[in-house]
């Protein structure tokens, strides 16, 4: 089995009617997508993470005109949204691709920081049927292959274990150099980068490696 990572840029829109919209809010992030189905009424559903202000986040989805439903919930790691929407043409192919090839989406689906719409998306399946599905996205959404390796199911597991904000903190980690040997980066480098307080991060990264090394003494 394969493990591709890709990153799907849209010509125009994103994966649901607002997104364009909450991108370009100053007082709304987007984090990822931990749930897109296509339903048998061609409607689709999605769950998804966000920081900000949770009113204005309620104020654009409900000026949206493709949007059926929606809630906006706070919780301790930032908003989670529920939304029922009629999907577009990037979200269509997205999700077709499942239904017509065997391989499986890795959530969650990642939004980039910049403004450019690109979502990072996983992929797992044989060789064969993760390219005959690469081919199949429709010519108006760019696509760049990010990793190619093998599928490490246990790898996949501990990822899951973190909620959105230990996996920002961690890849922020890795990204500056804290995990190298000799160490590159500290706390503060990762705050910094995050804009949180050193003590916010210090006690995710606690939190994270006793969680993380806890898992890994269990299997062994």
């Amino acid at each position: 089995m394969r493990y591709v990572k890709i990153v799907l840029i849209p010509e125009s829109g994103g994966l649901h009617p607002a997104e364009e919209r909450l991108r370009d809010d100053p007082d709304i992030q987007e984090e990822a997508i931990l749930h897109l189905n296509l339903l048998d009424d061609g409607t689709a559903v999605s769950l998804a993470t966000h920081r900000g202000d949770s009113e204005r986040l309620r104020e654009i989805l409900s000026g949206s005109e493709d949007v059926l439903d929606f809630e906006v919930l706070d919780t301790d790691d930032g908003i989670q949204t529920y939304i029922h929407f009629t999907p577009n043409e990037t979200t269509e192919a997205l999700l077709s691709l499942t239904r017509e090839y065997e391989f499986v989406i890795d959530t969650p689906i990642r939004w980039d920081a910049d403004d450019s719409g690109a979502i990072r998306v996983g992929l797992i399946g044989d060789d064969d049927t993760v390219q005959r599905a690469i081919e199949s996205v429709p010519e108006n959404i760019r696509l760049e292959l990010e990793q190619l390796s093998e599928y490490n199911p246990e790898s996949q597991e501990l990822s899951a274990m973190l909620t959105e904000r230990q996996k920002e903190i961690l890849d922020t980690a890795v990204e500056v150099g804290y995990y190298e040997v000799p160490r590159r980066a500290t706390h503060e480098d990762i705050a910094a980068a995050l804009d949180l307080s050193t003590t916010t991060v210090g006690e995710h990264l606690r939190k994270i490696e006793a969680r993380m090394l806890s898992e890994i003494a269990k299997s062994h």
